[in-house]
C-alpha cells in the first residue's frame, strides 16, 4: 500500500509539472526576463544565469531546472551549476498570473563537447598510392556535440582537400564517420594528409572555434615522368670539333630509367645526359630520348647539325702555296747553278 502512495505522489508531481510547462504563456507582454538570454556552455565547465520577473508581478513564480542550485533576491532568481553535465535542459523562468495563466520565458542552454578523438584513415589502409587514381579518405569523430554544428576539414599539407558537415541533428554526444574522395597528383607525394574538427558554434561560442585534429599520415604517390631540365633549341647547330651535350632529365615516381638512339645507333649510357667529347659530321641527325617508369613514358626527340669547319682548310691553304713557292724557288736557283757552271766549263 505504502508504495502504492508513493507512486500516486510521484504521478501528482510530474503532473504539476506538466502542467507549468503546458500551460505557460511564451507570447505574454510582461515576461521574465533572462540575463544572459542564452548559455553556450562547454561540457564539465561551470554555467550561471539570472532571470528577473517584474515588480508586481504575484510571487507565485520559479525557475524549472533540474539540476544546479538557485537563490532568491527579490524578484530574481540567481541559478548556478558547477559541473554542468546534462543534456538536453529546457529550463523555464515562469509566473502565475490571473486565474491559472502562467507567464514564462525559456532558456536556450547549448552544451558543447569537443571530440574524445579525431582520426583519419584511407580505404584499403594503405598511403602508397598512384596520381589519377581515385582515393577515398575517411574522418572519424568521436563523441562530439551538438553534431549539427560539428564541420570536417580534410588536407594535404596545407592544401585543402574539400569539407563535409553533418546532417544528424541531437543534443547528445555522437560518432561520425566522414568520407571524401579524391585524386592525387604529383604535388601530393611525400605531402602529410589530416583532418580536423571544428565547432562553429556561432558568435556566443568560443573565437576562434575549437579545433581538433588528426595524426598526420605521409603518403607515397607513383607519377609517370615528366621533364625537369630547359628546353633544346631545335635544331642545335654546331661546328665539328666542339662538344655536344643533350639534356632530358626527368622527375617521376619510380624514379624513371634513361635509353638513348642517335644517328650511330642505340647509345651506351643510361644516364638523362648524353655527351660527345668532339663531333664530326657523321653525328649529324636526329638523337631520341625515351623516359620510362613503371606508371608511363615521354619521348624527347633532338635534332643535331655538326657543320665542317673550313677554317683549318682556310689556313693550311696558305701554308701550303708557300711551301710550293718556297721549293720552287729553291729548284729553281739550284737548276741555275747547275746551268751556269755548265757555261763557265765551256
Amino acid at each position: 500500500m505504502l508504495i502504492c502512495y508513493i507512486f500516486l505522489g510521484v504521478s501528482l508531481l510530474n503532473s504539476l509539472h506538466d502542467f507549468h510547462v503546458s500551460s505557460c504563456d511564451l507570447n505574454c507582454a510582461d515576461k521574465p526576463v533572462f540575463t544572459p538570454s542564452s548559455l553556450m556552455v562547454k561540457y564539465g565547465d561551470p554555467a550561471s544565469v539570472n532571470c528577473s520577473v517584474c515588480q508586481n508581478c504575484p510571487s507565485d513564480f520559479g525557475f524549472e531546472i533540474p539540476v544546479g542550485t538557485q537563490r532568491r533576491h527579490g524578484t530574481l532568481i540567481s541559478w548556478t551549476i558547477d559541473h554542468l553535465t546534462e543534456w538536453g535542459l529546457f529550463p523555464m523562468c515562469y509566473y502565475a498570473a490571473a486565474g491559472d495563466h502562467q507567464c514564462c520565458s525559456s532558456l536556450e542552454i547549448t552544451v558543447y563537447k569537443l571530440p574524445d578523438n579525431v582520426g583519419l584513415n584511407i580505404k584499403g589502409n594503405s598511403w602508397v598510392m598512384s596520381e589519377g587514381q581515385i582515393i577515398t579518405l575517411k574522418c572519424s569523430v568521436q563523441n562530439v556535440a551538438p553534431v549539427e554544428n560539428l564541420r570536417v576539414t580534410f588536407y594535404s599539407g596545407q592544401r585543402q582537400l574539400g569539407q563535409k558537415q553533418s546532417n544528424s541533428r541531437g543534443r547528445r554526444p555522437v560518432s561520425e564517420m566522414f568520407e571524401l574522395n579524391f585524386t592525387p597528383t604529383k604535388e601530393d607525394d611525400g605531402g602529410e594528409f589530416w583532418c580536423e574538427a571544428e565547432l562553429l558554434l556561432g558568435s556566443d561560442g568560443p573565437q576562434p572555434p575549437p579545433v581538433e585534429k588528426s595524426q598526420n599520415f605521409p603518403a607515397t604517390v607513383f607519377y609517370e615522368p615528366y621533364l625537369s631540365g630547359a628546353s633544346h633549341p631545335s635544331p642545335t647547330v654546331l661546328t665539328e670539333g666542339n662538344p655536344l651535350q643533350l639534356n632530358c632529365s626527368a622527375v617521376g615516381n619510380p624514379s624513371p630509367t634513361y635509353t638513348w638512339t642517335g644517328p650511330s645507333g642505340v647509345s651506351p649510357t643510361k644516364s638523362s645526359i648524353l655527351i660527345i667529347d668532339s663531333t664530326t659530321t657523321e653525328d649529324k641527325g636526329q638523337y631520341t630520348c625515351f623516359v620510362h617508369n613503371n606508371q608511363g613514358n615521354v619521348t624527347v626527340k633532338f635534332d643535331v647539325d655538326v657543320k665542317r669547319d673550313y677554317t683549318k682548310y682556310y689556313i693550311a691553304a696558305p701554308i701550303g702555296a708557300a711551301v710550293v713557292i718556297f721549293l720552287g724557288v729553291i729548284i729553281y736557283f739550284k737548276y741555275y747553278k747547275n746551268t751556269r757552271m755548265e757555261q763557265y766549263d765551256r
